[in-house]
């Protein structure tokens, strides 16, 4: 805290009080693409702000490891078309430890660093709020998951990436069905939601979606697929991993001995999270980022970023105890059944 005297009324002069902080910013977690969008409006708030502000390299792996640095303005740039994050990114265990946990505190304490900024998931936002518990900084969270699955959030920063990357192989993948007369399963990533499957299933034209929320028989698919309205000489199936990635090779067996035709599996793994972010991605993350900083300013702490009916908020950070974000619509499995026909 910095003491200025400012002269007054009358030319008198009181004592003014001002704040000086330090901000620590970490991603954490699966990457997405946005998180350096969001890392880069973090920083660059802070300037404005006059906060100062440090990265921590690896998540809280480099908080364990003490691994953080001073950043500048000119640190973030040129990084908003990146995919992935400048930061790095993990998931560590040791974190889970009290005893590691207060070293890490001590050593913030000691920095003098008060406030924090998360860019993550679920576990990434559990991390930040033991920490703050224990006598750590204040802490904002960023949502950044390509799986849209945060409660609390209509969207996470990477998802229009990763459903964008997804749909632009449906399309690659369609061209060569219609040409061979063949039947593939797209399998996207979605461990527990089926968001990405969903929006990329309608907008790719497939037939048929499988998800964790709306799950589906092979027996069923299968009866779907000899009884169809008209005949198809291409067939797209998108199936979401739903925490057992590759499971549609077992899938595309089943079917190949009920119905009798040939499929083949495209499983789209980790090139999902990968790539230069959409303009909606580094919209979203820009403003987030901005927001996070602003807030912590404003005292607010224990909050994420967030949207809410096309609107950038706050919201609590989602309780650990409950299951995350999932599709409920069923509407979104109708209609690609109608259009499909």
């Amino acid at each position: 805290m910095e003491e200025l005297w400012q002269g007054g009324y009358c030319n008198c002069f009181v004592k003014l009080k001002i704040m000086t902080h330090k901000l620590l910013v970490l991603t954490s977690g699966g990457d997405s693409p946005g998180m350096n969008a969001a890392l880069r409006s973090v920083v660059r708030s802070c300037h404005y702000y006059g906060i100062e502000v440090y990265g921590c390299r690896r998540g809280y792996q480099g908080l364990v490891d003490q691994d953080i640095f001073p950043m500048d303005a000119a640190s973030v740039a040129n990084c908003i078309q990146r995919g992935g994050t400048i930061l790095q990114t993990s998931r560590c265990l040791a974190f889970h430890d009290y005893a590691v946990r207060e070293k890490c505190r001590f050593f913030l304490n000691a920095a003098k660093i008060d406030l924090l900024v998360a860019i993550g998931g679920d576990g990434t936002f559990r991390g930040a709020t033991f920490l703050e518990n224990e006598g750590g900084p204040k802490v904002i969270g960023i949502p950044g998951s390509i799986d849209n699955d945060i409660v609390g959030t209509e969207y996470t920063i990477g998802y229009d990436t990763a459903r964008n990357t997804a749909l632009d192989a449906i399309d690659k993948i369609r061209d060569t069905a219609t040409s061979h007369d063949r039947y593939f399963l797209v399998e996207t990533m979605g461990r527990r939601a089926g968001f990405l499957a969903a929006d990329v299933a309608i907008a790719g034209g497939a037939e048929y979606i499988i998800t964790p929320e709306f799950p589906i028989s092979v027996e069923e698919l299968a009866a779907k697929i000899l009884a169809p309205r008209r005949k198809k000489q291409s067939l797209i199936i998108v199936v979401a991993e739903a925490d057992h990635p590759g499971r549609s090779v077992a899938i595309a067996k089943q079917l190949e001995k009920l119905t009798s035709f040939e499929y083949r599996v495209c499983i789209l793994g980790h090139m999902q999270r990968g790539g230069s972010p959409t303009a909606m991605d580094r919209i979203h993350a820009s403003y987030m980022g901005n927001l996070a900083v602003e807030s912590l300013l404003a005292g607010k702490s224990k909050y994420m970023t967030s949207i809410q009916q096309g609107q950038y908020v706050l919201a609590p950070f989602p309780d650990p105890s409950k299951p995350g974000r999932c599709l409920t619509d069923v509407k979104v499995i109708n209609l690609d059944e109608i259009l499909s026909v």
